[in-house]
């Protein structure tokens, strides 16, 4: 009777095991927009024309703004020679990579990942 007892003991056991293994992960709840900003763009860009400058101009009503063209930044000479203006589709491909947008720019950061670069897009547009 005890090994009958056991065996069960041991068959629920994997049976438990079997299924957690079978179950999914939640998913990692991605960043917003906002906290990214702040982790990856906030050192080196303000939101407001308010506050001291930094390495980058402000960002505050970036979309629709023609690139190159801040008032009270300084930009890079190829940059200040751009002639387009910010949209989503520019956005993406700068946050991707500056260098293939408009080379010999300053601008170092990349990002890899469609959907961080979407989330910091949606929320630079809120801030138009």
């Amino acid at each position: 009777m005890r090994a009958i007892v056991l065996g069960l003991c041991t068959a629920m056991v994997l049976v438990v095991r079997v299924a957690d293994a079978q179950m999914p992960s939640p998913a990692a709840k991605q960043p917003d927009g906002a906290t990214l900003f702040k982790q990856q763009c906030a050192v080196c860009h303000t939101l407001t024309q308010s506050e001291p400058m930094r390495q980058g101009p402000p960002l505050v009503k970036v979309v629709g703004r023609p690139a190159g063209k801040s008032e009270g930044f300084k930009y890079s000479e190829p940059l200040s020679k751009a002639d387009f203006a910010w949209d989503e589709t520019k956005l993406d491909a700068w946050l991707s990579n500056p260098q293939a947008v408009i080379p010999g720019v300053t601008m170092v950061y990349r990002q890899a990942k469609p959907e961080t670069r979407a989330a910091i897009i949606a929320f630079l547009k809120e801030q138009n």
